[in-house]
């Protein structure tokens, strides 16, 4: 398959097949609508272009970081169908499309863009419907297997966390180490049980959500948009955990997409005020 990359053979696109979304019934016609149309987007530009081309820069996001050909190939498929709803649209890529509603779809279009350009099969789609800013349903999807998962604001939810309450011996996603950070990342590092670094926050949330994993943070780095949080914000408290920022900061769903959060995503509130005190360096006895 040679696609318009200008690569011959197969060695430069990706095999891992891209499945349709196992939507749960109910979903919020604009939500569900968004989800097959960044699947569908997914997959044709995962079919059409080589690895090379998929995570070329093509400009900018509306966060002010550099935006991947897949990101805006996705989030152009998104901002389509909020066209069609007639609803507003907070995208990490195309920022904030104001279509005069009450009803905001917050989306994070591909999150874990560079695995996904790459062909390692760990990126989602994550959307939150957000009515006059506080978020209603959440639905995170799992790109590469077509995984979801969904939570309605005041209905039970399917997810149940781990429900640790202590930092040591959990087992902890982090985002990446960086020089700025390296004590508070090296402090959570020695105490946790066990260490993964998926770099897919809206899917490590998910995963906290159904108890595969205890907690995932950023250490202080200040890297979180509210896109990647928003999903979060609502499927893990419903589970029975906490999602909070490491310097209490409120997480809001704001248009101003250049502010940033280190957000804690935990199994119990115990869990995540642990996690942001080891963070900070002020542990307590």
């Amino acid at each position: 398959m040679s696609g318009t990359s200008g690569t011959t053979g197969t060695s430069g696109h990706i095999p891992w097949p891209v499945p349709e979304p196992a939507l749960p019934s109910g979903v919020h016609p604009a939500l569900a609508d968004a989800t097959r149309a960044a699947v569908t987007a997914f997959r044709a530009a995962r079919e059409t272009y080589d690895r090379a081309r998929l995570s070329e820069k093509v400009g900018l996001g509306a966060d002010g970081t550099p935006t991947m050909r897949l990101d805006i190939l996705v989030d152009t498929a998104i901002a389509e169908v909020v066209d069609a709803h007639r609803i507003n649209l907070l995208s990490e890529e195309l920022g904030h499309i104001d279509n005069g509603s009450a009803v905001t779809l917050v989306t994070d279009p591909v999150d874990g863009t560079a695995n996904a350009a790459s062909g390692v099969p760990l990126s989602a789609f994550a959307g939150v419907v957000a009515v006059d800013g506080v978020p209603q349903e959440a639905l995170t999807c799992w790109l590469e297997t077509g995984r979801c998962w969904h939570t309605v604001a005041g209905q039970p939810s399917p997810y149940r966390t781990s429900g640790r309450t202590e930092l040591d011996g959990a087992a902890v996603s982090l985002l990446r180490p960086q020089p700025h950070i390296a004590d508070a990342w090296w402090r959570v590092a020695t105490r946790a049980a066990r260490i993964r670094i998926l770099s897919t926050s809206c899917l490590e949330a998910a995963l906290v959500a159904e108890g595969s994993t205890d907690a995932f943070a950023d250490a202080g780095s200040d890297t979180h948009r509210i896109v990647d949080l928003a999903a979060a914000m609502l499927t893990v408290p419903a589970a029975g955990g906490a999602v909070i920022d490491v310097h209490g900061r409120p997480l809001e769903i704001d248009p101003d997409l250049t502010r940033r959060w280190s957000g804690v995503v935990a199994a119990t509130p115990e869990l995540a005020e642990e996690l942001a005190d080891a963070i900070r360096g002020t542990e307590r006895p």
